[in-house]
């Protein structure tokens, strides 16, 4: 897991800034590569996971200096395919990066179809004098781009990096906008940002001469197909369980300490009897999971049964009230865009921890309610509803009523999951929840608190074969008598206790409208008024906001997303010292956040 920065077709100099920035994401050792002839600079920040040694290094080149590659990510499948290239490649190192550089240069772009993995890379190839930038299926790893006017281009694996090589910090009042009326956090290319971009999960990007192609290489509409899977179900379970026990056993591939972080639900029930099944019992990976000393929303319980029976130590990580200001603000600064809630301060608690007890990569069980239907509105809204930011509320989530009209009028609808591309109401709502909702969100809170903690974060329920074939199933093998992820369920029946897998789905993991209400409702208020500064008139109708927030303290509603909201516009406000906007929407120049 790393931090990659590249120039193309301007200025170079901004490089050692963009590198400097992102060193969390990388601490071990930064490296640096110009083609100055060609305006061209690679600079790369490594978290040593596969292949410790200086061979590992990056920028990694070729043996006759055609090709200059950074990578973020891991290739699980590296060994097999060194094993298909050796022949073509006489390697000098045994990392899955130079695996990645020999596979570009035998098979070019069609190498991808064959990487299992989570990554996003940059390659330089120095005879075409073209850049590539790829990112993996899902997103899981990310890469935001800067489009200049004449032609040059810059990227780098976060925001803030960006912002450190000069690209003005002008908000998108649009994103903004969408996020505040309608809830919607990651935008598809678009950032809360203007003049920065996200390359979409999927794509690669190709620059050459100042001009940008960038085109999709990854459709998991065409992989899955129309057609659902006629065969039995016997067969079908004993495909998907042999990919999750292979895709388990590729994530512990690793050089560092591999860790588990577990709640206690049947995602993370059954990943931690996969990694029995793989690893054996006496297998003893460290288990970490958090808490808040609240028995309402608190798993320990859960996760020292699932326990019992292994060699797994157990290290409980626990948020208190009094940390959480701080560590909001610094877990802001590494996000660069709102996140979710006290739930990802616990998870950022969690990856300390990890870190400062020397396990550096953990899994966890992420992606599995999307691929078998295991949200409660995938049985109660199976039209394609809108999928709902916090589940369990009763409370309206959004206040738009408290927006200007003019701000509000900005957020126009978000585009359709994928236009429908199933024609099936249940696998149209997954493809959407994969693709443009709950997946692309989830991801990046999880990549910049686990990066912040240079740490690394692997996904095994994600891999893209176990997506692919889920899709493919009918409803039934889904959802059954009100219960979702059946095929799941059937799997881990055969695997562990059946008191486990019955255990409640419990979506509210931090007792955040409680802290908010009680020991952080200054801190609350604060940021609140920090965002009627900066925007009220605005953006912001000072005197609806203030009267929500009042209700809300005197214990009206179940639910704290719209506090949240406001409160993470005044973090960014805070974080970045800005000025009042200009009076009304028509600011669109942007105001420095």
């Amino acid at each position: 897991m790393c931090g990659l920065s590249a120039i193309a077709g301007c200025d170079l100099a901004p490089l050692q800034a963009m590198i400097a920035c992102q060193q969390h994401r990388g601490p071990d050792v930064s490296g640096s590569f110009a083609d100055r002839a060609a305006g061209v600079a690679l600079g790369h920040n490594r978290l040593s996971i596969l292949d410790l040694s200086a061979a590992g290094r990056q920028p990694m080149r070729d043996a006759g200096g055609r090709y200059r590659l950074i990578l973020n990510g891991e290739i699980y499948n590296y060994r097999e395919l060194r094993a298909e290239l050796r022949g073509d490649w006489d390697f000098r190192s045994r990392s899955d990066a130079e695996v990645l550089l020999a596979a570009w240069a035998r098979w070019g772009e069609g190498c991808l179809e064959r990487l299992l993995g989570m990554f996003a890379f940059v390659l330089w190839d120095a005879r075409e004098r073209t850049l590539y930038a790829v990112r993996d299926r899902f997103g899981v790893k990310p890469l935001y781009l800067h489009r200049r006017g004449d032609g040059g281009l810059l990227l780098a694996s976060e925001i803030r990096a960006l912002h450190a090589a000069g690209v003005p910090r002008q908000v998108d009042e649009a994103a903004w906008a969408r996020y505040l009326a309608r809830g919607v956090h990651d935008q598809g290319t678009a950032t809360f940002w203007r003049g920065v971009e996200r390359l979409a999960a999927g794509h690669r990007l190709r620059w050459r001469d100042g001009r940008c192609d960038v085109r999709r290489w990854y459709d998991l509409p065409s992989r899955v197909g129309p057609q659902l899977d006629p065969r039995p179900d016997r067969e079908v379970e004993e495909e998907y369980r042999a990919l999750l026990e292979e895709s388990v056993a590729l994530r512990f591939r690793s050089d560092v300490p591999v860790g588990i972080n577990l709640s206690g639900g049947l995602d993370s029930s059954l990943l931690l009897a996969l990694v029995q099944r793989v690893r054996g019992a006496q297998s003893d990976a460290r288990v970490f999971t958090f808490t808040c000393g609240d028995e309402r929303y608190d798993e320990l319980p859960w996760v020292e049964r699932m326990l019992a029976r292994t060699r797994h130590p157990l290290t409980v990580c626990r948020l208190e009230p009094a940390a959480v200001p701080a560590l909001a603000a610094s877990v802001m600064a590494h996000q660069d865009e709102p996140f979710g809630g006290l739930p990802t301060l616990a998870y950022a608690r969690l990856f300390e921890r990890a870190r400062r007890d020397g396990v550096i990569v953990l899994l966890d069980g992420q992606g599995m309610d999307e691929q078998l239907a295991g949200y409660d509105y995938y049985r109660t809204a199976p039209d394609g509803a809108a999928a709902p930011a916090v589940q369990g509320s009763r409370d309206p989530l959004l206040r738009p009523e408290c927006l200007a009209a003019g701000f509000r009028a900005l957020a126009e609808d978000p585009p359709p999951a994928a236009g429908g591309a199933f024609g099936d109401p249940l696998r149209d709502l997954q493809l959407r929840d994969l693709t443009l909702t709950k997946l692309p969100r989830a991801l990046r809170f999880n990549d910049r608190v686990s990066m912040r903690a240079s740490c690394e974060l692997r996904e095994p329920f994600l891999d893209h074969r176990l997506v692919e074939l889920a899709l493919r199933q009918p409803a039934r093998r889904k959802i059954d008598r009100g219960q979702g992820k059946i095929l799941a369920r059937r799997i881990a029946r055969t695997l562990m206790p059946g008191e486990l897998i019955e255990a409640p789905k419990r979506p509210l993991q931090t007792p955040q409208r409680e802290w908010l209400r009680g020991p952080l409702r200054g801190w609350a208020t604060d940021l609140v008024e920090s965002a009627l500064q900066a925007y009220g008139g605005s953006w912001l109708e000072a005197g609806a906001v203030r009267r929500e927030l009042d209700r809300f303290l005197a214990g009206e509603g179940d639910n704290s997303f719209y506090v949240w909201q406001w409160m993470s516009l005044g973090l960014c406000a805070g974080r970045r010292g800005e000025a009042r906007p200009a009076a009304g929407v028509a600011a669109r120049e942007g105001a420095g956040l």
